[in-house]
C-alpha cells in the first residue's frame, strides 16, 4: 500500500467512524448499505428518499456499495455535502510512444454540483489537461507540469511532474482529458502515463519518486459534491422548509435551495422528526469533547434543554467566572482573594516588561534583518552608484519596507492587480497620494545582485514616452521590489481579446500602437546605454493609457546584453505564442528573438486573432503559421480583422503584414532588426512604403514559422494588468534539466 491509498483509507475509515453516531433515515426505509449509512434526505427506493428532487435517490448496487452518478458514496453530510470516490482519467504510451491505453471520465450530477473546495489535478511528466464543466455557465481550464527525472517533490503539485488548479462552485457536469507533449518517450522509463482527476482539497499530497509511476494503482479520489433542498432560500420557503424540530434553516452556499441544521446544544438528522431527529445533547454525561460541560469538581452540572448549568450545595455560591463553588461569608475568602489579585497584578506586571524587552529585540532583529537584505539586494551598491560623479539616475528613489507595506495596506488582497509564476504586482498608493504599481517578486536570486543593480540603473535612465517608468525600488525585503508608475487603461491584450474587446480599435490606432511598440523596442536594443533584450513581448505585456498611447511594461524577464557581445546563453522564457523557435531550441538569446515576438503582435494587431486558437484548425493553432499560409496562398483577407480593412488602406496593411511574416521567420540572421522596422511602419503612417522588403528578404515557406515543437497552451484567460507577465497568462519557464 502507498501513502497515497493509505491515506485514502485512514479518511474513508474515519468518515464510517462518524456516520455510526448520525441519524438515520426514515421509518421503515433501509438506512444501511454495505458499511455506509443512509441519511435522509437521501434514500435508495421511493418514499425513503426528498421526494421532491430525484437527485437524492441513491443504488445500493451487488456488492453493497451506495452509489450516486456512477460514483461510489462514502459520506452524507446534514451541511449539504456528499463524498464520493470518483474515477481518475489517464493515458499511456509504450516506449515507441504508441498510445496503449486511454480513459477520459465525465460525470452528470442532476441538481447537485461540485464544491469549490475540490482540486483539478494532473501528474505526469511533459503533461497537459484539460477541464471542461457546465452548470452556472460553462467553465473549461487547464494545467501543465514537466520534468525529466523522478526528483523527490513531497506534497507540493506546483509544475514539477504535478499541478493542480481550483475549479468553480456550481458546476453539475465536468469532463477531464489528459494529454502528453511527446507521448512520455522520454520518461517512459519512469513515467509511462499521464492522469487527471478530480480531488477535494488536502485529500492529494504528491511525490514524485512514487506517483509518477504507480498513481495508476490508485484509481478512485474523494470529491465533494454540494446539495441543498429545493431552489427556494429560507425566506421563501417559510414555514413549508422541511427543517424539523429544535433545527434551523440557513441559506445554501450555492446559492440556491437551503439546508438544515440542528440548533445549538442538539444533534441528530434536522430533515427528522423521530428519535433521529435533533435530539437534546446531555452535556453533563457525553464523552465529546466539544459538547461537555465546564463545571468545575466542586460544582454539579444539571442538564437542560439545549444546555446545563452548574449548582453548587447548600451554604455555597457559584464564581461565575470558573465555575466553582464559594462558601457563603467565609472570612478567610476575602485574605485569598487580596492574595490572588496581589499574584495576579504582579503576574501580568511581569508579563509586561516580558514583553517590552521581547518587543524591543524583535524591533532589534527586524532591522538587522532588514540591513541583512538590503546589504544582500546591494543596497550599498547602488547608493554609491545613485551619489557618484555624472550619474544621471538621480530620479530613483529607495523605498523603505514600512513604505511599502503602507502604500499597498500591508499587501491587501483587494490591492493586487496581477499575479502569476514570478510574483504579485500591487496598487499602491504614496503619502503624496500618487499611485504606483509595486511588482514583488516570488523568489530572490543572490547570485545576480550585481546583474539586478545595472538593470535598475539602467532602466532609470530611459527617458522614452513608451515605456513604463521605473520610479524606484526597495531593498529591505528578502526579494527587491520594483516600483513603476501606474497605467490605468488595461492592457493590449483586453482591447484586442478580452474584457475591453468592445471597444473597438481603428487600423490607424492599430498603426500607431505597432509604430511606437518597434520604435520602443529599437531603443531598448541600440539606443540604452546597454542593450536590453525584452524576452517577453506579447499583447499582455503592453499598456495603453486614455489616449491608447503604448507603454510596454514588465521587464522581469529582460536582460541586459555587455556591448561586447551580441548574444547571451540563458535559461528559454517566454511565453507560448511569442517565443522564438531559435532561441527556445538553443538558448541563445538576442535581439532577433524580440522581432520575432513583435512579429505575433503585429499579426494580433492584424488579424484581431490570439496567438494561440485551439478552435482553429490543427496546423493553423499557432497564429504564425495561420497568418503565413493565408500570405502564401494569397487569401490574406480571410484572416485580416473586418473592422480595420477598407478600400483605402489594402496596400498599408498588404505591406504591413509582409513585415509581420517577415518578423516571424524561423531562422533569426533572415530575421529584419527593429530599427528597419519601426522605420517601415513610420513610413506607412505617413506615405506608401516601398517594397523594399521583397528584395532584401526572399518570399519565405510556409514551414518556416512553425515552431519546430508541439506547443500547446491552456489560454482560456483574460488579463487586466500589463506590469508583469505573473497575472494569470500561461507563461512557460523551461529551466535546464526540465
Amino acid at each position: 500500500m502507498n501513502k497515497v491509498q493509505g491515506l485514502f483509507f485512514v479518511a474513508i475509515f474515519s468518515l464510517a467512524y462518524t456516520q455510526l453516531i448520525k441519524g438515520k433515515s426514515l421509518p421503515g426505509c433501509t438506512d444501511r448499505c454495505g458499511n455506509t449509512t443512509i441519511e435522509y434526505p437521501f434514500g435508495i427506493s421511493p418514499g425513503c428518499y426528498y421526494a421532491g428532487d430525484n437527485s437524492f435517490k441513491l443504488t445500493c448496487n451487488e456488492t453493497n456499495k451506495l452509489i450516486f452518478g456512477g460514483n461510489e458514496v462514502v459520506d452524507i453530510s446534514h451541511s449539504g455535502e456528499l463524498r464520493v470516490l470518483n474515477r481518475r482519467s489517464y493515458v499511456c504510451y509504450d516506449e515507441q510512444g504508441k498510445q496503449i491505453g486511454r480513459e477520459n471520465r465525465w460525470s452528470s450530477l442532476g441538481n447537485l454540483t461540485f464544491s469549490d473546495r475540490n482540486r483539478f489535478t494532473a501528474v505526469g511528466c511533459n503533461t497537459y489537461a484539460f477541464l471542461n464543466t457546465r452548470g452556472i455557465g460553462n467553465y473549461s481550464t487547464g494545467c501543465m507540469s514537466t520534468c525529466v527525472s523522478p526528483r523527490a517533490t513531497n506534497g507540493s503539485c506546483s509544475g514539477g511532474g504535478c499541478c493542480q488548479t481550483s475549479v468553480p462552485r456550481g458546476r453539475n457536469y465536468f469532463r477531464v482529458r489528459p494529454y502528453s507533449f511527446s507521448n512520455h518517450t522520454s520518461v517512459h522509463s519512469f513515467n509511462p502515463c499521464s492522469y487527471a482527476f478530480l480531488v477535494e482539497d488536502g485529500m492529494f499530497n504528491f511525490s514524485s519518486t512514487e506517483d509518477l509511476e504507480n498513481l495508476r494503482n490508485v484509481t478512485r479520489f474523494p470529491v465533494l459534491l454540494d446539495w441543498s433542498i429545493g431552489k427556494q432560500s429560507c425566506k421563501e420557503a417559510g414555514n413549508a422548509s422541511i427543517c424539523r424540530e429544535n433545527s434551523v434553516c440557513s441559506d445554501s452556499v450555492r446559492g440556491t435551495g437551503y439546508v438544515c441544521q440542528c440548533k445549538k446544544g442538539f444533534d441528530g438528522n434536522p430533515y427528522l422528526s423521530d428519535e433521529n431527529g435533533c435530539q437534546d445533547i446531555n452535556e453533563c454525561t457525553t464523552n465529546s469533547t466539544i459538547h461537555r460541560h465546564n463545571c468545575s469538581d466542586s460544582s454539579t452540572c444539571e442538564n437542560t434543554m439545549g444546555h446545563f448549568l452548574c449548582s453548587c450545595p447548600s451554604g455555597y455560591n457559584l464564581n461565575s467566572t470558573t465555575n466553582s463553588c464559594i462558601r457563603k461569608g467565609r472570612p478567610e475568602y476575602y485574605g485569598w482573594t487580596q492574595i490572588f489579585l496581589g499574584t495576579t497584578i504582579g503576574f501580568l506586571l511581569l508579563m509586561l516588561v516580558i514583553s517590552c524587552v521581547q518587543q524591543r529585540m524583535k524591533h532589534r532583529k527586524d532591522t538587522e534583518l532588514r540591513q541583512q537584505f538590503f546589504e544582500k539586494n546591494g543596497g550599498g551598491m547602488l547608493i554609491q552608484r545613485l551619489s557618484g560623479s555624472g550619474s544621471s539616475n538621480v530620479d530613483v528613489q529607495i523605498f523603505t519596507e514600512e513604505g511599502m507595506k503602507t502604500a499597498t495596506n500591508n499587501y491587501d488582497e483587494s490591492r493586487i492587480l496581477g499575479q502569476g509564476g514570478q510574483g504579485t504586482v500591487y496598487k499602491g498608493i504614496l503619502p503624496d497620494s500618487s499611485v504606483v504599481a509595486i511588482k514583488k517578486a516570488r523568489l530572490g536570486d543572490s547570485s545576480q545582485v550585481e546583474q539586478f543593480i545595472n538593470e535598475v540603473l539602467v532602466l532609470s535612465q530611459i527617458n522614452h514616452r513608451n515605456v513604463v517608468k521605473l520610479l524606484g525600488c526597495c531593498l529591505e525585503t528578502e526579494v527587491p521590489l520594483l516600483v513603476y508608475e501606474f497605467i490605468a487603461s488595461g492592457t493590449l491584450f483586453d482591447h484586442l481579446h478580452g474584457s475591453l474587446s468592445d471597444s473597438s480599435l481603428t487600423w490607424e490606432h492599430r498603426l500607431r500602437i505597432a509604430t511606437e511598440v518597434a520604435g520602443t523596442l529599437a531603443y531598448l536594443h541600440s539606443s540604452a546605454s546597454i542593450p536590453i533584450i525584452h524576452r517577453d513581448v506579447k499583447t499582455a505585456n503592453i499598456l495603453l493609457d486614455e489616449n491608447l498611447t503604448a507603454k510596454v511594461a514588465d521587464f522581469g524577464a529582460s536582460r541586459l546584453i555587455p556591448m561586447d557581445k551580441e548574444q547571451l546563453t540563458t535559461m528559454v522564457q517566454g511565453t507560448l505564442g511569442y517565443l522564438d523557435p531559435e532561441y527556445y531550441n538553443t538558448g541563445l538569446l538576442n535581439e532577433k528573438s524580440d522581432v520575432y515576438s513583435f512579429g505575433v503582435v503585429l499579426m494580433e494587431l492584424l488579424s484581431g486573432e490570439k496567438a494561440l486558437c485551439f478552435e482553429r484548425p490543427q496546423q493553423s493553432k499557432h497564429l504564425v503559421s495561420y497568418f503565413a499560409s493565408a500570405m502564401k496562398e494569397q487569401r490574406l483577407h480571410e484572416v485580416i480583422d473586418g473592422q480595420v480593412m477598407n478600400e483605402h488602406n489594402q496596400r498599408e496593411i498588404q505591406e504591413a503584414a509582409r513585415v509581420a511574416v517577415e518578423c516571424t521567420r524561423v531562422t533569426g540572421e533572415e530575421r529584419p532588426r527593429m530599427k528597419e522596422v519601426a522605420a517601415v511602419l513610420e513610413s506607412l503612417r505617413a506615405t506608401k512604403t516601398k517594397h523594399q522588403w521583397s528584395d532584401q528578404y526572399p518570399e519565405p515557406k510556409e514551414t518556416e514559422h512553425l515552431l519546430g515543437v508541439e506547443i500547446l497552451s491552456a489560454q482560456g484567460h483574460t488579463s487586466t494588468i500589463g506590469y508583469d507577465s505573473i497575472k494569470n497568462v500561461a507563461t512557460l519557464h523551461i529551466q535546464a534539466g526540465r
